[in-house]
């Protein structure tokens, strides 16, 4: 029995999913990154092993995320690809007529423009923590409202206040002053909804032509009052699939699928030993060999050196391996 990995690496969360060869989910994983992604990767995976018959083989890896070149020094992936290229992919595949994917994170957001299948366009918000999850976390900790429940009590909301949603600080005092003033919870946080989706559509969306179908994705895509805000918003339907909290991953898994049924070889996976046993660490360095003045990451295990990166002229990177040794589709 053959599986195919696909390993999301982010900021705040690490999603790992396992497809079969007709590329059906059969098992995921969304933890919380922590700050440590070498350990999310190792518990991550070994979530994963523990749900797979004895007999059964990674038949391929696939990475994305921030985290997708540690990913792939730790697990051996077949493919690493950008955030972007993995999204799509997994939106066409749950809906193979997607024209716009929204897709909010914990730390940062984005749209893609999807034309016959294809890329067309996209965007990104990096900046402010405005409109991602990390922000709804922080709001729904202050009510003491579990998070899973915000988005309900937005939804029994019949006449949303008006929030200020372009910055986090504005936004969060302008919830502490409409809640002096006595307005319903429901009201004000159907109102911090729709300042989000505001926020997203006036910066992540500025500019982008927003066409039906629309793939709600991300672990945001959740909150139902997000989703009613921009079915608001934009007039339009907006679906969220079944796996929306790890469609990168599901993307991720997707490509490796692809990549070893073309090339006809065997998957570049380290297999089970290497990845679960042994000291992972990461360092950094200052590399003083030119101006630039790179800080280099290294990571190691048993106190072997796996890989550099981080420096621009690939100096400590090319002095591991040969220019010419096999390497993963980097995107």
């Amino acid at each position: 029995m053959q599986y195919f990995l696909g390993v999301d690496i982010g900021s705040v969360s690490s999603n790992f999913v396992l497809l079969d060869y007709n590329q059906e989910v059969k098992a995921k994983v969304y933890l919380r990154t922590n700050g440590h992604p070498v350990n999310a990767i190792r518990e991550g995976y070994l979530a994963l092993r523990n749900t797979m018959p004895q007999d059964a083989r990674i038949a391929g890896v696939g990475a994305t995320g921030s985290g997708r070149h540690l990913a792939d020094i730790m697990l051996g992936a077949d493919v690493v690809k950008n955030e972007i290229t993995t999204h799509a992919v997994a939106a066409c595949h749950y809906d193979p007529a997607c024209q716009t994917v929204i897709e909010i994170g914990g730390q940062d957001s984005k749209i893609i423009i999807l034309r016959d299948g294809i890329v067309h366009d996209f965007a990104m918000n990096t900046v402010c923590a405005a409109g991602t999850g990390s922000f709804l976390d922080q709001q729904a900790a202050r009510l003491g409202l579990p998070i899973e429940h915000l988005g309900e009590q937005a939804l029994a909301s019949t006449r949303p206040v008006r929030i200020a949603g372009r910055c986090g600080v504005f936004a969060e005092s302008d919830m502490i002053h409409k809640q002096q003033m006595g307005y319903p919870m429901s009201d004000i946080l159907m109102g911090l909804c729709e300042a989000l989706v505001r926020n997203y559509l006036n910066n992540v969306g500025k500019g982008k032509k927003i066409l039906s179908p629309v793939v709600f994705q991300g672990g945001v895509a959740a909150n139902r009052g997000i989703r009613k805000a921009f079915e608001k918003a934009l007039a339009l339907p907006v679906a969220v699939p079944r796996h929306h909290d790890v469609m990168g991953a599901v993307g991720a898994a997707i490509l490796a699928r692809e990549e070893t049924a073309q090339k006809m070889k065997n998957s570049r996976f380290r297999g089970d030993d290497f990845v679960l046993e042994g000291d992972f660490q990461t360092r950094s360095l200052d590399c003083q060999g030119c101006p630039n003045l790179c800080e280099v990451a290294c990571i190691m295990r048993d106190r072997e050196v796996l890989a550099y990166w981080g420096d621009r002229c690939r100096k400590w990177d090319t002095s591991l391996k040969p220019a010419a040794q096999e390497q993963a589709v980097v995107g």
